[in-house]
């Protein structure tokens, strides 16, 4: 029996890992990351935990990638310290893995694959990729034979019949695959919410030519550092008006710098430059493509509209072009960007109101109908999407002719089955979500998010108490500091270290002799003086001292 069990990417938009089990024998698709909600305070990503493949360490024999964006491969570094199995990918996905690997100073066997070459992995499976057209060069989609049964994972997809890159989903290929009989599809349902086709990556090309015909000043482009077929079609647009390009943002700059080392890029000679030479130009000849399009605190277009010192700052008449839709939950910090740029004087140009400036990477309803009725498979579930994206996909597979008891809607840790019978759920694996710092090896915990969400609500209040050593005869203190309290809460401070010394001078002695319960009691008499104040009830840290 075939086993597949994703371990995340089904009910969020991201962490995308799945696993394939025939015998005992494992494959990972994909291995990917998911960006942190707003209330986990200092966690950088969060990473899929992998608990479920320590039960038989040898039975995983390979990660196989379908593209190389971070919600698919980001996690490696995690999974390859306890597993340094080889991982299979195109080679600009293999080029960005080696990075993520080598960042974290690890290196990896990475063998390259592509469109057309079927390979083996292990005594059960076949592995032939597919290509398919993305928002990232290299992307494909899997063909997965095993002997209980194929399985089609589309990886991300769309249709665009005009990609800058030429390179079109191949539908004739799973077509042709389709007639040897396909049990299970698994498809991306990112879009299943949005009907119609998606446009095509030429609509953003004709309209940044349009904007930027007449644009009398600099341009800036902000976009996703990995949507490298649009920086393609910028710096072919810059070179036929006579601009030339600067890159702002390091993941940008390096994931240019990495697909033009494997040709994957076209950069013209001469054209770039960098922000301080750009700075010297006359306006009408800049162009800057830069990070930044979700208002990240330190990307590319927040240095280029901070009010700081620095070689490059947009000014009135500037041109700045926000090519990219805004996260779910992003919308305000997108906002006040925008409301920035407007006080500055620079014209903008965001899907709000110029819609042609972003096109999604992913297929939208008629597209993901039309790769069911190209793959016919005996079953169908829907993958890449929170749970309202899967459950209106599968109404598109019901809508194609995908029987409903041949299709189901599973979730993170779901165990299915695919024999001559057909698809079945066969129980639950252990799955879950493991917030991380990007340099950290152990996860982020519960409890030390809540002490940092309840010290970002209340601030803090350090009470300091000098007591004698072996005994508890009060030598200094308390005396009490804060952080992050308001000017009324600061101006209490010293009352709350007198509520401190009310409450030590109700212990003995003896009892004053214990760190602990000295501790306590500081912790209630500064909360006591805030709670009757302000209604508060900051995070005190109490520190004893003994001499």
């Amino acid at each position: 029996m075939l086993k597949v069990i994703p371990l995340g990417g089904l009910g969020e938009v991201g962490l995308n890992t799945m696993v394939l089990e025939h015998g005992r024998e494992r494959v990972l698709v994909d291995c990917g990351i998911l960006f942190p909600r707003a209330d986990q305070l200092g966690v950088d990503i969060v990473v899929p935990d992998f608990r479920m493949l320590h039960e038989d360490p040898e039975s995983l024999k390979a990660v196989v990638l379908t593209h190389a964006h971070e919600d698919h491969l980001g996690a490696l570094p995690w999974l390859i310290r306890e597993y340094p199995v080889p991982i299979y990918g195109t080679p600009f996905t293999l080029a960005l893995a080696r990075h993520r690997l080598e960042e974290a100073g690890l290196k990896g066997d990475l063998r390259s694959i592509g469109p057309g070459s079927a390979f083996d992995i292990g005594e059960h499976f076949v592995i032939e990729p597919v290509n398919v057209t993305h928002s990232v060069p290299d992307a494909v989609g899997l063909v997965v034979t095993t002997p209980s049964g194929t399985v089609v994972h589309s990886g991300d997809f769309k249709l665009d019949q005009s990609p800058i890159d030429g390179r079109l989903t191949d539908l004739g290929r799973l077509g042709e695959l389709a007639e040897r009989g396909i049990d299970l599809l698994l498809s991306d349902s990112t879009n299943s919410e949005v009907e119609g086709w998606t446009p095509s990556e030429t609509l953003v090309k004709e309209t940044f030519e349009r904007l930027f015909t007449n644009a009398p000043n600099r341009i800036v482009v902000a976009q996703f550092g990995s949507q490298l077929h649009r920086v393609q079609h910028l710096l072919w647009l810059a070179q036929k008006l006579g601009r030339r390009v600067a890159l702002s943002g390091r993941s940008l700059q390096r994931n240019v710098e990495l697909a033009r080392g494997i040709g994957k890029l076209q950069v013209p000679d001469g054209l770039l430059t960098s922000l301080e030479d750009a700075a010297r130009l006359p306006k009408e000849q800049v162009l800057i493509i830069s990070t930044g399009a979700q208002a990240e605190v330190r990307s590319g277009l927040s240095w280029l509209v901070s009010d700081e010192p620095g070689p490059m700052r947009l000014e009135a008449g500037d041109l700045c072009v926000i090519s990219a839709r805004a996260i779910p939950g992003n919308e305000p910090n997108i906002g006040l960007l925008l409301n920035k740029l407007y006080a500055k004087g620079v014209k903008v140009a965001y899907p709000g109101n110029e819609p042609g400036v972003h096109v999604s990477g992913h297929a939208s309803r008629q597209e993901q109908r039309r790769l069911i009725e190209t793959v016919r498979p005996k079953s169908f579930v829907p993958i890449h999407g929170e749970l309202k994206h899967l459950h209106r996909h599968r109404q598109v597979a019901t809508d194609a002719g995908i029987d409903e008891g041949r299709s189901l809607v599973a979730t993170n840790g779901d165990v299915l089955g695919i024999d001559m019978h057909g698809l079945h759920t066969l129980g639950r694996a252990p799955v879950g979500q493991l917030p991380m710092r990007r340099e950290g090896l152990a996860p982020v915990s519960e409890a030390a998010m809540q002490e940092r969400r309840w010290l970002a609500e209340t601030g803090v209040v350090i009470a300091v108490v000098v007591v004698q050593q072996g005994g508890g005869k009060i030598l200094h203190g308390p005396s009490t500091s804060g952080q992050g309290l308001s000017g009324e809460e600061q101006s209490a401070i010293q009352l709350a270290a007198e509520g401190a010394q009310l409450e030590l001078r109700e212990l003995s002695e003896a009892v004053r002799g214990d760190d602990e319960r000295v501790r306590e009691a500081m912790t209630r008499g500064v909360r006591r003086v805030f709670k009757q104040l302000f209604g508060s009830r900051p995070f005190v840290h109490a520190v004893v001292v003994r001499v």
